[in-house]
C-alpha cells in the first residue's frame, strides 16, 4: 500500500467518512463499513481529498488533457484537483464540467471552464452502477473529444449482477484505466495492521464481506 492510501485511510476513518458497523446498501446487502464522500464537506477536507486525488492521478501512466467533472458532484472535485496537481506537482492542466441544462446567453452551451477536448480524464467519487459514468461518456463523445481514464476515491471491489464489478466492467467497455485513492482490499490490509484493537476486531466481518460479494 502507498503512503498517500495509509494517509487517506487514517483520515477518513478519524475523520467518520469510512465508518465500520452494519449497513444496508441500495442493493439490499449489509455491509460491515461505509464510504461517504459527502462528508469531505469542509475546505480542509476537501483540500485532503484533492491532494489525495492528485497523488493517485500522478501516478497514472496513460496521459490526458483535460480534467472533466460530470455535474454535480464532479464539478468541485475537478476544480481542487486541478489546483492540488498545479501546486503539489507542478502539473498544470486544464479542467471542465458540465451543466445540466445548456446556458443559452453568455458564452451558452453545456461546458464550463476549458474546451472538452483531446484526452479526458474524469473525475468522479464513486462509481456504483456505472450510470453516471456512461452519462459522461456521451458528453465527452459528444464533443469529439475520447475517454482516457477514470479516478475514483474507492473502488469497493464487489461484483454487480453479474461476476464483474461496475468498474471492471466500465474498464473492460471503454478499454481504460479507472485509478482509485482505495480499495477494499487496502482496507483489509489497513485493519490486518491495525494496532488499535477496537479498529482491527472489525477485520473478519469485511473479510467475510469479500469473500461472499467481492470480485
Amino acid at each position: 500500500m502507498k503512503n498517500y492510501q495509509k494517509e487517506f485511510l487514517h483520515f477518513v476513518i478519524e475523520n467518520s467518512i469510512l465508518r465500520f458497523g452494519e449497513f444496508t446498501l441500495k442493493s439490499g446487502r449489509v455491509s460491515p463499513y461505509f464510504f461517504n464522500a459527502g462528508l469531505f464537506s469542509t475546505g480542509s477536507k476537501l483540500g485532503f481529498l484533492a491532494q489525495s486525488y492528485a497523488a493517485v492521478i500522478a501516478d497514472l501512466t496513460k496521459d490526458y488533457d483535460v480534467l472533466f467533472g460530470p455535474a454535480y458532484k464532479g464539478i468541485p472535485l475537478a476544480a481542487t484537483t486541478a489546483l492540488s496537481l498545479a501546486t503539489r506537482h507542478g502539473v498544470d492542466k486544464p479542467y471542465c464540467f458540465n451543466r445540466k441544462e445548456a446556458k443559452d446567453y453568455g458564452e451558452g452551451g453545456f461546458i464550463v471552464g476549458a474546451p472538452l477536448t483531446g484526452r479526458v480524464l474524469v473525475i468522479d467519487d464513486v462509481i456504483t452502477a456505472g450510470t453516471a459514468i456512461r452519462e459522461a461518456v456521451e458528453i465527452i463523445q459528444s464533443a469529439g473529444a475520447q475517454l482516457a481514464s477514470i479516478a475514483v476515491a474507492m473502488d469497493r471491489q464487489e461484483r454487480g449482477l453479474g461476476e464483474t464489478s461496475a468498474i471492471q466492467e466500465i474498464e473492460q467497455t471503454y478499454g481504460i484505466e479507472v485509478a482509485h485513492i482505495i480499495s477494499l482490499q487496502n482496507i483489509i490490509d489497513f485493519l490486518q495492521d491495525a494496532e488499535d484493537e477496537a479498529l482491527a476486531e472489525h477485520l473478519p466481518a469485511v473479510e467475510r464481506y469479500r469473500s461472499e460479494y467481492g470480485v
